[in-house]
């Protein structure tokens, strides 16, 4: 398929932008509506309350950014794929359910009461069973329906891509990025649950390298490289520009993640839709904290160990915690990766053989994904 917009000027390109970007998350957002009402039939057969787990999926599915199905979608017209094209649409809701399993099921790991400013998917099972006045606890019931109810977005995720058709078969470019884009986060989940564990016990400097590659795992490549090379390879990106991808949404995406750990202790929870600090109550071993710990003193060091991950750390106790971090010089250290990592995408977008419409979106949505506040 190829359908390359010629050269326009400026204006002409944000407004051809945003009317692709408009259509098309209108259109998963209508391809998310569509596929729950099928499986809501499934549930309504088996039973009216098994309602309440794709009425939670709805909710959380509704909102958001749209970032990595819109990754997928100019990965795909920049391989030359069609805008009207029906893969990249229903990858797209393959990705927003994934992002919904992902999501979930770190609420329950990282005991986050909130989401988006909304209850978390446990709480929200939890305060059911409270208002209902079901027996035995209500924080277990919500935690182990959280849990099912991620699980429900993983099936539901690869059957809407297994939906794709020959373009995601096993052996296809497309399905290997799929499939590795799963095993990655988990893996990087795991790695970043395992080093609240262990982190105090590890040296400042083996902490930051350990911190980097949760960064990368965790968040990187499932949010940022590996949608663009999806959109790429169901497009017919050859290995060369899957390469080129890569090399400009790797560095986009650790930006990316470093910036939700700077959002995590100092955004305003206004916008972040999340308690002041949650990170420092959570214990995460961020970047952050590694270089606060490199750089600290001993007595900073053992404030930081000591109470990093105190669940019930008061506003006084994050605003000490802050305090270490920003006078340390770790605030400034995460702040110039992030401007390096950038700069690294920037260039990379540079080399990539792309029209003025696909190269501007990709370039405004690098922007959107480093430079935002929540």
């Amino acid at each position: 398929m190829t359908d390359r917009t010629p050269f326009v000027e400026d204006a002409s390109v944000a407004q051809l932008i945003a009317d692709e970007q408009s259509t098309y998350r209108a259109e998963v957002t209508r391809g998310l509506g569509l596929f729950l009402t099928r499986q809501q039939a499934i549930l309504g057969d088996i039973a009216d309350d098994a309602l309440e787990l794709t009425a939670a999926i709805g909710r959380l599915t509704s909102g958001g950014k749209r970032l990595r199905a819109s990754l997928c979608y100019w990965g795909f017209r920049g391989a030359g794929g069609s805008s009207d094209a029906r893969e990249p649409v229903l990858a797209g809701v393959a990705l927003e359910l994934f992002q919904a399993a992902a999501l979930i099921h770190d609420d329950v790991i990282d005991r986050s009461d909130t989401r988006r400013g909304s209850p978390s998917v446990h709480r929200q099972f939890g305060t059911l069973h409270e208002r209902n006045r079901w027996h035995l606890s209500s924080d277990r019931f919500g935690v182990s329906a959280a849990v099912l109810t991620g699980d429900m977005c993983l099936s539901f995720s690869e059957e809407q891509f297994s939906d794709i058709g020959p373009g995601a078969a096993s052996g296809t470019a497309a399905r290997s990025i799929f499939n590795r884009m799963r095993t990655e986060v988990m893996a990087g989940q795991y790695l970043d649950l395992l080093e609240e564990a262990v982190g105090p016990d590890r040296t400042p400097d083996d902490a930051a390298a350990r911190a980097l590659r949760i960064v990368r795992y965790k968040s990187a490549k499932y949010s940022i490289e590996h949608p663009l090379g999806l959109g790429g390879a169901l497009g017919g990106a050859g290995a060369a520009q899957l390469a080129g991808y890569s090399a400009f949404s790797l560095p986009l995406g650790e930006a990316f993640q470093l910036r939700d750990d700077v959002l995590g202790v100092f955004g305003d929870p206004t916008v972040t839709g999340k308690p002041a600090g949650d990170d420092l109550r959570e214990g995460k071993r961020t970047l952050l904290i590694a270089k606060a710990l490199q750089n600290g003193s001993p007595r900073d060091q053992e404030l930081i160990n000591s109470t990093l991950g105190q669940a019930d750390l008061d506003d006084d106790g994050v605003s000490r915690l802050r305090d270490v971090i920003a006078s340390s010089g770790a605030l400034v250290a995460v702040e110039s990766l992030i401007a390096e990592h950038s700069e690294s995408a920037a260039q990379a977008l540079k080399r990539l053989e792309l029209d003025a419409v696909c190269r501007s979106a990709l370039a405004g949505l690098a922007t959107a994904a480093v430079s935002r506040s929540a």
